[in-house]
């Protein structure tokens, strides 16, 4: 089962958390006080968990008995993780935070967040339950990964799990790694190896929103209660990122709210002792992305998705009035930085081809008219077009897992090259890829 909730979805609290303490959030002084215990996974391995005791709310005698695990994004232990269990220990909730990567003496990649198994995750639940509190854990982008390989390791070894309430996860990560174009995404076999309740807070403003269907359905599979609430507005890493615009400034104000939402309603759900998935394909690794992107042959069914959209003007563009031509598909929005980098580029390898058969065209993801024209009205000027895709659709058809991606497709209609990332469209290279084509 799994069920999206929307901004507007109330939650249901227990008795012992007042309704009232969201409204006087911001009242809250936040409490720097804090503890460190030292947790031993094997002779090698120590990891270091600040400790954030929680405190009583204004009228309670004493703070809620829960206990929130917190596992940061792999990019590393931010200050605002810090200030996230400040605010959580001052709402009633006891934080443990530390950084696994760290632990274990690894840098802040992705590639490195999948080399840990569940030991370390496991070893911090087994000790969080020694408390007799509940507990609910958390992870953010591939911190995911080890999170949901201890909660499996631990059901594993325990028979008595009334105290574990579940997981919540942040822009979460299912996948070994982002697909080449025309290729079949692949889950992290955990995922399909995870019984559990989980809460997902999911950015729309990321391509992978639009394709949680494969990994929502894995995890129902498997017996996980999924409940999701989409994040409008805003961008995967929003909470720390440099670049954040208002929006998202504002959802990091509001993250605490939200994951304390998401733990009151795991923790208040009654849930029997959930049987632990047995069988684990090989673990695979998560690839590091390449450094240096280029047109690359496609890989896929050479025969387009359909594609027909609108104008900013509101005139209708059908791809296959282009046959005879080279055309370029660009999927890409106006919060995407590599998108905009390119677009100049873009721009000259379009002024390149004039007179010739081709036609550059960018496919913009679930924007309003009057986002996209004040982009291209004050950030770039360009003269190619623009259709809308205003319900995402065309980027669930065409499988599109990173911003931007691009598609080559030849005058006979079908697609030769692709990729995902930016790139520089004048480079010789690409040039005399499109040339070859319109020669043929």
């Amino acid at each position: 089962m799994w069920c999206m909730l929307t901004n507007n979805s109330m939650l249901r609290r227990p008795q012992y958390v007042p309704i009232s303490l969201l409204i006087f959030l911001f009242a809250i002084p936040i409490l720097h006080a804090r503890e460190s215990i030292n947790i031993t996974v094997n002779p090698d391995v120590e990891i270091n968990v600040d400790v954030f005791p929680a405190t009583a709310h204004p009228g309670e005698t004493k703070p809620a008995d829960l206990l929130f695990i917190w596992q940061p994004h792999e990019k590393g232990l931010q200050s605002i993780d810090t200030q996230l269990a400040e605010r959580l220990a001052a709402m009633g909730i006891e934080v443990w935070l530390q950084d696994l990567l760290q632990a274990y003496f690894l840098s802040n990649t992705a590639s490195n967040m999948s080399k840990l198994n569940g030991d370390g995750f496991n070893r911090l639940i087994t000790e969080a339950h020694k408390t007799n509190k509940t507990i609910v854990v958390g992870g953010s982008g591939r911190g995911i990964v080890p999170v949901l390989r201890g909660i499996r390791d631990w059901q594993l070894a325990n028979n008595e799990q009334s105290k574990f309430s579940g997981a919540i996860l942040l822009s979460p990560k299912f996948y070994t790694q982002t697909p080449e174009p025309g290729t079949q995404p692949e889950l992290l076999p955990i995922v399909k190896a995870t019984n559990s309740k989980l809460f997902i807070l999911q950015p729309d403003k990321s391509p992978y929103f639009w394709q949680l269907k494969l990994s929502l359905n894995a995890l129902q599979q498997s017996g996980s209660d999924v409940f999701l609430k989409p994040m409008r507005g805003i961008r995967d890493r929003f909470y720390f990122r440099p670049d954040a615009f208002n929006k998202e400034l504002n959802a990091s104000d509001d993250l605490a709210n939200n994951l304390f939402d998401a733990i009151i309603l795991l923790a208040s759900m009654q849930d029997a002792n959930r049987q632990a998935v047995k069988k684990l394909s090989e673990t695979k690794t998560i690839a590091q992305k390449q450094k240096e992107r280029t047109l690359e042959k496609y890989l896929g069914n050479p025969k387009p998705q359909a594609l027909n959209l609108p104008k900013l003007n509101g005139e209708q563009l059908d791809l296959k009035s282009l046959k005879g031509n080279v055309v370029v598909v660009n999927f890409w929005a106006t919060w995407c930085p590599p998108c905009v980098h390119e677009m100049p580029s873009m721009q000259r390898l379009n002024n390149h081809f004039d007179k010739k058969p081709f036609t550059l065209l960018g496919v913009n993801m679930a924007e309003s008219n009057e986002e996209v024209s004040a982009f291209l009205t004050n950030k770039v000027n360009i003269n190619f077009s623009i259709v809308m895709d205003y319900d995402g659709q065309a980027l669930k058809d065409w499988g599109v897992f990173a911003f931007p991606t691009s598609y080559v497709i030849d005058k006979q209609g079908k697609i030769r090259y692709a990729l995902f990332g930016s790139v520089e469209w004048d480079n010789p290279d690409i040039v005399s890829k499109i040339e070859q084509l319109i020669a043929e």
